[in-house]
């Protein structure tokens, strides 16, 4: 198990793309990690209830998968905590699924302060699909270079905003650049969660 003893974190929001969480939750706690799935304090998503609304509606992915996880029990595989509450001093590795939770996470201060706070310290952070938007913002308000100058891949909607905000971007699989690693959609799940396996590495 090469990544026994590491920690790893997926930021989570309502809309998030079901398998871009579920499938690197099992592949890297298979390689020896425990995963903590992090999402938004439910008052700071409240207002943005996806459809159908309802007051106590739970997080959802696009395809009804929910958090807490009803498949993998809490405590073996991965734990739950919000964003508020963790430290990027506790994590070896961050990613960002894509669906629509990018929207939502990319407004977020606390999860921009996170994000740039584990880039900054050289841990590793991955995002797929929809969720180098939150790398973008993190750039805009926090000060970061993930992006700008740097090659990047995402999903082909991504393509210009990662290009507007100074990014190479490359209809590939997967790319690392420094702590960096990017996924350009749920097909490439295999190819980016090696890349991730392997910056978590080296």
């Amino acid at each position: 198990m090469r990544l026994k003893g590491k920690n790893v974190v997926i930021l989570v929001a309502q809309e998030f793309e079901d398998i871009e969480l579920l499938y690197p939750l099992v592949r890297l706690s298979e390689e020896g990690a425990m995963i903590t799935v992090a999402t938004l304090p439910k008052d700071a998503y409240a207002h943005f209830h996806t459809r159908p609304y309802f007051p106590e509606k739970p997080m959802t992915g696009r395809f009804g998968s929910t958090v807490p996880l009803v498949v993998l029990e809490e405590g073996k595989r991965w734990v739950h905590n919000t964003i508020d509450k963790i430290k990027a001093k506790d994590f070896d590795a961050m990613m960002v699924p894509g669906g629509f939770c990018p929207d939502y996470l990319r407004i977020d201060d606390d999860t921009l302060s996170f994000v740039a706070d584990m880039y900054k310290t050289g841990k590793v952070v991955a995002a797929i699909c929809h969720g180098p938007q939150v790398l973008i913002s993190t750039d805009k308000v926090k000060g970061t270079d993930m992006v700008k100058g740097k090659r990047v891949c995402s999903y082909i909607a991504v393509r210009d905003d990662l290009q507007n905000a100074g990014g190479l971007w490359e209809d590939t699989p997967a790319v690392t650049v420094d702590n960096v690693v990017t996924g350009r959609c749920p097909d490439d799940l295999p190819d980016f969660i090696a890349h991730i396996i392997e910056a978590m590495t080296k």
